[in-house]
């Protein structure tokens, strides 16, 4: 139990600096107010979105955030028991 104990804390960590080098990489939106007046078109880059860049760190970002709550909950649950 203890060396289960163990490699979950390694991937634990791992994910934590992952989950924070992705989501300082990430560029901020700055649609803002004027987007809201203006509207957003529905241009080609709207539609493909999710394969840039932008799109697949995001992507990572939300996979990361839910391993790294997955592994806290594991890992308080170890250490009650």
């Amino acid at each position: 139990m203890e060396v289960l104990k163990y490699i979950l804390i390694g991937i634990y960590v791992i994910v934590c600096f992952a989950l924070v080098i992705v989501a300082m990489m990430q560029t901020k939106d700055d649609s803002g107010a004027s987007a809201t007046i203006t509207g957003s078109s529905s241009n080609f880059y709207e539609k493909n979105k999710g394969r840039t860049k932008e799109g697949k760190m995001k992507k990572w970002t939300i996979i990361l955030g839910v391993v790294f709550a997955v592994l806290s909950i594991l890992l308080s649950i170890m250490y009650v028991i």
